[in-house]
């Protein structure tokens, strides 16, 4: 099993690793430890580059989770780094801390909407600062956007802390509202729950990464709102300096 630094240190940029196993059907490597984030949850998997500590630069496209291992794809036509291979893995930062804000955005999004209108989740995506998040609402006008914009924004200028925990799966499932999503996603069987606590604001289980406060995000501007179903609307946002 593989080390992913990434779930308890999202700020690790790069780490040195050796190249563990090799997969030239997917043109996919993996390494003992990592920093990349293999993508889930609407949270696009990481790219940047491996870095030969004997020679070599590898360009990684993305990252896939196979169990508990996450393999680094590496761009069409690399030819693979062999078994043992000593590597610095290292993300394209910039990439990722536009998501990392992106991902608090929209928490902060679904810890309003939940507080004041108690709206399940039904969806969601994201691109660096940009993104998409579907609520359980019947209906859906633009003084309420407005109003909810408003409010995100109060919350994120109040610089709450952004915790990260691993809890035993009794524990996790203890606390209430948890699973925010109108659906649970998380696997059967799973023994522990990793969550992300705005804390005075919200908190549920989740895989991503997270900037530490949410100061660190910035400001949001909702772009865009549409009906998506009878019970089911969507809001779209921007992440703004």
């Amino acid at each position: 099993m593989s080390e992913n630094v990434y779930s308890t240190d999202a700020y690790a940029r790069e780490i040195d690793a050796t190249v563990v196993e090799v997969d030239p059907d997917a043109n996919a490597v993996l390494l003992e430890r990592t920093v990349f984030y293999p993508g889930g949850g609407g949270q696009p998997a990481d790219e940047g580059e491996l870095i030969g500590s004997s020679g070599g630069d590898w360009r990684v496209t993305g990252a896939k989770k196979r169990g508990d291992d996450v393999w680094h794809t590496l761009a069409e036509g690399t030819e693979l780094p062999a078994i043992d291979t000593s590597v610095t893995a290292r993300l394209d930062w910039e990439r990722r801390h536009r998501l990392m804000r992106t991902h608090s955005a929209l928490h902060v999004l679904c810890g309003v909407v939940w507080r004041d209108h108690q709206a399940s989740v039904t969806g969601g995506n994201m691109e660096p600062l940009s993104g998409r998040m579907d609520f359980e609402f019947e209906t859906m006008s633009g003084e309420l956007v407005g109003e909810i914009e408003r409010r995100v924004n109060e919350e994120i200028d109040a610089d709450r802390e952004i915790r990260v925990a691993i809890l035993p799966r009794e524990e996790a499932f203890a606390i209430p509202d948890l699973i925010r999503t109108k659906i649970n996603l998380l696997p059967e069987g799973i023994t522990e729950v990793r969550t992300i606590e705005i804390v005075g604001l919200d908190l549920q289980a989740d895989g991503g990464t997270h900037v530490a406060h949410t100061g660190e995000i910035g400001h949001v501007k909702v772009t865009g709102y549409e009906s998506k179903g009878r019970i089911n609307k969507r809001i779209r946002i921007e992440v703004t300096d």
